[in-house]
Parts: structure tokens; C-alpha cells; sequence
């Protein structure tokens, strides 16, 4: 079945490659920030600061409660700014601070243990999520502030998730390797080689968001309403409410599977250092199937493609129910489809959000900002939400935390609830984010998104 028809001849404006290069140089940045934490964080607390599971759970969960007022209230500012002077790079800028906090987060001074070592932890870790945000936000309202079409803004996102990928993947697979052999400085000397990353990485967007709304025209959002009352309005749109419903469910789950990993390698696969393989056969699938996924969507549109993605998800998650039976081959196997339904979840969801400011522009109230604050108030809570799950399962099986990065012996029911919380729980979440997603019509007025 063909997809849906747009009016994209009547904004035959593209972001030229150059700028767009820079523009999505900013992701490997963001990749280092999402990765990381959600990757390692969990383990750090529980394996190297000797916090419990379930404390280890409260401090990844509290600071995103933080997040979810902060993303949407900074995206109203955002909006202010951008009506004001012409551009959103005044916020933009302050994200640039965020490797400060990577390093202190991961640099946990020698006596602080347990409990004081959560509290060092978790206050970093609200001061480098706000300030991501204040990155964030106006940077993923960049691709609805251009004067493009509905497939334009598809390649946009696609080019920034194809560095994103690489930002994750190469993350994803170095981490874990300067960390291999436990202890406090390992840890520390990896933020302070991924901080540089990220510091070049935010400098170069910053020319990236200047460039492109150079060239392909900036839409302000508009006289609006005022803080509160964009996002009153952007939450009151049915079909962006059911994407982030949606997305909410999807993105708990990709953060679940993340803080999952190392416990799964180590205590499933009994080989903890292959965290940083599968890793790779995770996310290095998305560099091919990125592409693979903006090609479907043209063919059958952006909605359906993204239904595909999610049940792929829940097959995959299913099938690794078979914990240690399965052979190596076959799990790397079920880890390279994961990744692949990964590429089409971040690609797909996301493009959708312009899209939905587009149709609110169409019916004459839309603010880029405002929308982008809730979609990214929705990435970070589901970002906490994630790991939290996956420390609660861990709790109720019994599982025992340990200091100096070396692991112990676990019950039977530690033991099931580190499987189970690996393959069953985000098989069922992404079933209900199905289930919203099913709900959403964007597609069906795509005609009125160019």
C-alpha cells in the first residue's frame, strides 16, 4: 500500500549537507549522555558504591521527577526566546556545561559509600540532566522551526539518528571496556575521555542549529500562549498525546534493556565482558537500518512502520526468555533484530513530533518548544522509569549489591528476576506502547504536514 500523500512540492526547501552534518554532530554528545548513565549507572551504584538495589533504583528515579517539571516549563522558555530573538541557541548554550557534570557524577570521592554515595550521585545526576535538557529542547525543536516538508524532516532526523547511533554505539562499546576492570578511577577516567567527545560534539552543533535556519528559514512559533498554556495546548492534541504515551512505554523499555545488560551478561551469560559486544550487535545495526526504515516509511507511512518496530521489540524480548539455553550465535542474533527495531523506534517516533507541530500549526496554534519540552519531559522520565523497573524487579528477587566491582552469588529467585526483568517486563511495556501508538492519526492528515 502506498504512503501517504504529502504537499511536499510546495516546500521544496532542503537542509543543505554541510549543515546539516554539523547540525547532527551534536547527537554523539547526547548518544554519550544517554548511553552512559543508562548503560552503567545502575551497576556503578550497586556493584562499586555498594548501594542496595533498590536505593540504587530512588536515585536514578528521583532526579528525573526534577526532569519531568523541567523539559516542558524549559521548553516554554524556549519558545519565549525563540519569539523574542529569532533563534533558540540562548538556551542551547548552556547544555554545552553538561561534561562537567558526566565527570563529577562518575568521580565519587573514596569515603563516601552506600547511602552518601547515592546522595553524591543522584545531585549530579539532576544537574547533568538539566542542563541536557537545556540542550535538548531547543535542539530537537529544530527540525519543526525549519521552513521543510514532511519527508525532509524524516531525512533530517535520520541523519541526526545515524550520529546519534554512532554517539551510542560508540559509548555503548568503550564505556564498558574502560571499565572493565572495576573500581572508582576506571570510572572516572572514562567520563573524562567521553566529556571531551561531548564538549567538541555541542561546540560544532551550535554552528549546525545556525547554519541549517540560515538557509532553510526559521518559523517562529507564533504569538502562542504564555508558559503553561503551550503546554496545556500541546498535551490537549489527541494525536501527539497518544505518540507520547506511546513513546513513554517505548523508551522505558529501550532503558530498561540497557540497565539490564551488564546483569544479564554477567549473571545469565556468565560473561560479563561481552556487555560491550552485545552492545555493538545492539546499536551498530541502526547505522543500515536507519535508512531501511525511512524507506518503509515512505512506502506505507510513519505510523505503521513504527507499529512494525514495536512488534518486532516484543518478539525479540520474548525469544530471549530462553536465557543460557540459548547459544551464542543465536542471542547475538536476537540482540542484531532488538537493534534494528531500536533504529526504527528512535528514527520513526521522533520525526513524528514535528509532524504533529506541523498539524497544529495547521489549525493555528502550534510552539515548536513547548511540544519538544514534552516530548522530552517524556524521554527523561522514561529514562528513570527504566532502570527503576529493572532495580525493583532485582529487589524483589532478592538480588544482593556489592562494592570494588566484583560480583557474588545470588539465590535462584535473584537469579530469575534478573531474567525476567530483562526479556518478559519490556515485552509487555512495548506491547502497551503498541497499544497508544495504535491510537495516534498523524499519517492521516500528513497531506496538511509539509
Amino acid at each position: 500500500m502506498p504512503g501517504p500523500q504529502t504537499a511536499e512540492h510546495t516546500a521544496p526547501v532542503r537542509a543543505g549537507a554541510r549543515e546539516l552534518a554539523a547540525y547532527a554532530t551534536g547527537s554523539l554528545g547526547m548518544g554519550v549522555w544517554v548511553t552512559v548513565p543508562g548503560l552503567l549507572l545502575l551497576y556503578f551504584l550497586t556493584h562499586t558504591l555498594g548501594v542496595s538495589p533498590f536505593l540504587a533504583g530512588l536515585t536514578l528515579l528521583v532526579p528525573k521527577i526534577a526532569d519531568a517539571v523541567a523539559h516542558p516549563l524549559l521548553g516554554a522558555l524556549s519558545d519565549r526566546q525563540a519569539r523574542a530573538a529569532g533563534h533558540r541557541r540562548g538556551l542551547l548554550r548552556w547544555g554545552l556545561l553538561l561534561p562537567v557534570a558526566l565527570v563529577a557524577m562518575f568521580s565519587v570521592p573514596a569515603p563516601l559509600t552506600g547511602f552518601t554515595a547515592a546522595l553524591w550521585v543522584g545531585a549530579w545526576f539532576v544537574a547533568g540532566n538539566l542542563l541536557f535538557a537545556s540542550f535538548q529542547v531547543p535542539y530537537l525543536a529544530t527540525p519543526a522551526d525549519l521552513r521543510i516538508g514532511y519527508h525532509e524532516r524524516t531525512r533530517v532526523f535520520l541523519v541526526r539518528m545515524l550520529v546519534l547511533t554512532a554517539g551510542l554505539l560508540g559509548a555503548g562499546v568503550v564505556a564498558p571496556a574502560l571499565v572493565a576492570q572495576g573500581g572508582r578511577a576506571g570510572y572516572t577516567r572514562m567520563a573524562v575521555l567521553l566529556a571531551v567527545v561531548m564538549v567538541f560534539s555541542g561546540l560544532i552543533a551550535l554552528g549546525g542549529v545556525r547554519g541549517l535556519t540560515a538557509r532553510c528559514g526559521f518559523r517562529s512559533p507564533g504569538p502562542g500562549h504564555a508558559g503553561l498554556g503551550d503546554i496545556r495546548s500541546a498535551w490537549r492534541d489527541r494525536d501527539f498525546r497518544a505518540l507520547v504515551l506511546s513513546y513513554l512505554c517505548t523508551v522505558t523499555t529501550t532503558h530498561l534493556f540497557l540497565a539490564a545488560l551488564p546483569f544479564y551478561t554477567e549473571y545469565v551469560r556468565h560473561d560479563g565482558r561481552s556487555t560491550a559486544g552485545f552492545m555493538a550487535g545492539f546499536l551498530a545495526p541502526a547505522l543500515v537500518a536507519g535508512p531501511a526504515w525511512r524507506w518503509l516509511s515512505r512506502r506505507i507511512g510513519k505510523q505503521r512502520a513504527l507499529l512494525a518496530a514495536q512488534a518486532v521489540f516484543v518478539a525479540g524480548c520474548l525469544a530471549l526468555l530462553a536465557g543460557d539455553r540459548l547459544g551464542v550465535g543465536f542471542t547475538t542474533g536476537v540482540v542484531v533484530a532488538l537493534g534494528v527495531a531500536f533504529a526504527g523506534l528512535q528514527l520513526l517516533a521522533f520525526s513524528m513530533v514535528p509532524d504533529a507541530v506541523a498539524a497544529a500549526r495547521g489549525r493555528g496554534s502550534a510552539a515548536a518548544g513547548a511540544y519538544n519540552g514534552v516530548w522530552t519531559a517524556t524521554e527523561a522520565t522514561g529514562t528513570a522509569i527504566g532502570p527503576y523497573l529493572y532495580s525493583a524487579v532485582l529487589a524483589l528477587g532478592g538480588f544482593v549489591s556489592t562494592t570494588g566491582g566484583h560480583g557474588t552469588g545470588q539465590s535462584p529467585a535473584a537469579l530469575t528476576a534478573v531474567l525476567v526483568g530483562f526479556t518478559a517486563v519490556p515485552a509487555v511495556l512495548m506491547v502497551v506502547a503498541w497499544l497508544f501508538q495504535s491510537r495516534c492519526r498523524l499519517d492521516r492528515h500528513a497531506a496538511e504536514l509539509a
